[in-house]
């Protein structure tokens, strides 16, 4: 249903683009998050959309840093990622339907996720 893509190596201070693509409609759904898991920890919010009006939330930890948006033409929804840290590492995944505050969906479909590091 989703599909993940544009992770990568890059140097601290760098900037990835990610992507995510919905088969079928971005419409059926009233939101689109992007989720990280780094190695032993739980996964967790870093940006979401509503797919109708585009607002955005970002939690602490992406705020001023990530970007999200969406192309409902496209059915694709982009995170950018500027001022990477080693700490951004991580396993990134979209999903749609975010719990509230971005908080990550109990149901709803979840892309194959694509690896981010962050790395000198």
């Amino acid at each position: 249903q989703l599909q993940a893509s544009g992770g990568g190596l890059v140097q601290p201070g760098g900037s990835l683009r990610l992507s995510c693509t919905v088969s079928g409609s971005i419409l059926d759904y009233y939101g689109i998050g992007w989720f990280r898991q780094a190695p032993g920890k739980e996964r967790e919010g870093v940006a979401c959309i509503a797919v109708t009006d585009g607002s955005t939330y970002y939690p602490d930890v992406a705020k001023g840093r990530f970007a999200i948006s969406r192309d409902k033409a496209r059915n694709t929804v982009y995170l950018q990622m500027n001022a990477l840290e080693p700490e951004d590492t991580g396993i990134y995944y979209c999903a749609t339907n975010p719990a509230r505050l971005c908080g990550v969906p109990s149901t709803g479909y979840w892309g194959q996720g694509t690896q981010v590091t962050v790395s000198s």
